[in-house]
């Protein structure tokens, strides 16, 4: 799956836990950066994870950082 999938997955996500715009959301933005809290950001992954079919130790996101970190932890599970 192409990143640029993976990271419509994560917005979508995004999206529907923060209650945001997708206008809002870019992807060198952190989680933070758009209000998600460390309750939403789980919310955010988890999510994300059932959506993408994946299975993927949450230490795995411990030093992302950013959205497109996000996105590279998925995509790299996803080969």
């Amino acid at each position: 799956m192409p990143k640029n999938s993976v990271f419509t997955v994560v917005k979508g996500n995004i999206v529907k836990v923060l209650d945001l715009n997708p206008d809002q959301i870019s992807i060198d933005k952190s989680l933070s950066d758009l209000g998600a809290n460390s309750v939403d950001r789980m919310e955010i992954v988890t999510c994300s994870m059932e959506d993408l079919g994946l299975d993927i130790p949450l230490m795995s996101f411990a030093r992302v950082s950013n959205i497109e970190g996000l996105v590279e932890v998925f995509a790299s599970h996803l080969r």
